[in-house]
């Protein structure tokens, strides 16, 4: 990752120089930008004004807070977590990640800030370096992984820090929550990007045929083996391989699957040959782990190897605030090449509040049954399922709802902003920006 570096004499440009630093910037082909201590823009280089900027919208003397998120107040005042707050107080470079407002849209901005001190050991300005995520989307998308939401940007977060690097990772979530998605946006993300992403479905496969699968066999190695058969580790060579429901593989195969990661060899069934593998390792399952080691059901040396860097996917009752943006990404993608469907305030507002146990693999199953009886192109509440246990509300409404003003709740409540947003049953951010909106900031 490319940083800023002092000179060989250790010693910072004073904030009067600002534009020889954005000279040494200019070389820079990520958009980066100079703020000084109290959150103003005082310079920016050729790739953020070409990415970021806007001409009729000047950010030049403007606070970052202002531009980018289009906040009155610094980022960790409403809800966001703020790389300048942390690096004041650690003195040194802090990277989060955001949602920017870009004269695109909202996009998911990986934001690194460094402090710039003088010969005093004093902060006189920052250097903010900026890349665009294009794994994911803030906006309504056909294809990819979609969300804004805190849950979903923790892990995309986590996500962008690992892809770079060649650790397994062990994707953790519930059946439904995009493990497939994700692993793909590993892989891109990755120096393997244009080499194969090859994906073992690992349930439903018996020993023998887990075997042949992942490492091939050679003719006449078993009872129909007419011909030699190449295995998904030798397709992945040169990318990824990802083993999905990695909890499904029969104990016996887990030894092997182990000897493979660790030496990075591996024989075709029915070969004395020894050939050698080269993939990025992603794994995901639904299963506890960790239970069943306990319980003898998966190798704990197996476990230790593939969980390097776990991530957690929320399920989508934790990401309330992307139904709204899945809905319209689901439906885009299903009218590709056919009728462009939407659908009402009250059809959206039912599956808001529903608990989605299938998470976002039944969301997408309901949107397909509603659209065949969307007759005018619009989905409404008559067209979502009503079975007994079908589309019946799950989670608590916001207090909002029953008649009270925020302005009332607000008064009423004792709690900090985080304890009420907790209450309401929304994020923090998404509490702010209600609260700005009726002019209770």
């Amino acid at each position: 990752m490319t940083t800023i570096l002092p000179p060989p004499n250790n010693l910072i440009p004073p904030p009067d120089q600002v534009q020889s630093l954005v000279s040494f910037l200019e070389h820079e082909p990520h958009p980066m930008i100079v703020l000084d201590p109290d959150y103003n823009i005082l310079a920016a280089n050729t790739a953020y004004r070409r990415q970021f900027g806007s001409a009729d919208k000047p950010f030049i003397g403007h606070k970052c807070y202002r531009v980018s998120h289009h906040y009155d107040v610094p980022c960790d005042q409403a809800g966001e977590n703020c790389p300048m707050k942390k690096a004041r107080e650690m003195r040194g470079p802090d990277r989060v990640l955001h949602i920017h407002h870009t004269p695109r849209g909202p996009e998911h901005v990986d934001v690194e800030l460094r402090p710039i001190l003088n010969d005093h050991g004093d902060i006189t300005a920052y250097v903010e370096r900026l890349t665009l995520v294009r794994s994911a989307s803030a906006r309504p998308s056909n294809e990819g992984l979609v969300g804004s939401s805190p849950a979903f940007n923790r892990a995309l977060s986590e996500l962008q820090r690992v892809a770079p690097s060649m650790l397994p990772v062990l994707l953790l979530g519930e059946s439904g929550t995009g493990k497939e998605l994700f692993a793909r946006a590993v892989h891109e993300t990755s120096e393997r990007a244009n080499g194969p992403f090859v994906v073992v479905d690992c349930s439903g496969l018996t020993e023998t045929l887990f075997e042949s699968e992942l490492f091939g066999h050679e003719k006449g190695a078993f009872t129909g083996a007419t011909l030699r058969k190449q295995g998904l580790v030798e397709t992945a060579q040169g990318g990824t391989l990802f083993l999905d429901e990695i909890g499904d593989v029969p104990l016996a195969m887990q030894v092997k699957l182990l000897r493979l990661i660790e030496s990075g060899t591996y024989r075709r069934v029915g070969g004395v040959e020894t050939l050698h593998a080269n993939f990025r390792l992603v794994a995901a399952t639904h299963k506890p782990l960790e239970q069943m080691m306990d319980k003898g059901e998966f190798r704990q040396d197996l476990y230790y190897r593939i969980s390097v860097f776990p991530i957690h996917l929320p399920p989508l009752r934790n990401r309330k605030e992307d139904i709204a943006l899945l809905v319209n990404s689901l439906l885009q993608r299903s009218g590709t090449g056919k009728r462009r469907l939407t659908i009402d305030a009250d059809a959206l507002m039912q599956l808001q509040q529903y608990a989605w146990p299938g998470n976002i693999r039944e969301l997408r199953n309901v949107l397909e049954r509603a659209s065949l009886f969307a007759d005018d192109g619009v989905i409404h509440s008559v067209n979502l399922p009503h079975a007994p246990d079908a589309m019946v509300p799950r989670l608590a409404a916001p207090a909002v709802s029953d008649g009270l003003s925020l302005a009332q709740i607000l008064s009423a409540f004792k709690g900090t902003r985080s304890e009420l947003a907790r209450h309401l049953g929304i994020s923090e951010r998404t509490l702010y920006r209600r609260l700005k909106e009726q002019g209770l900031a």
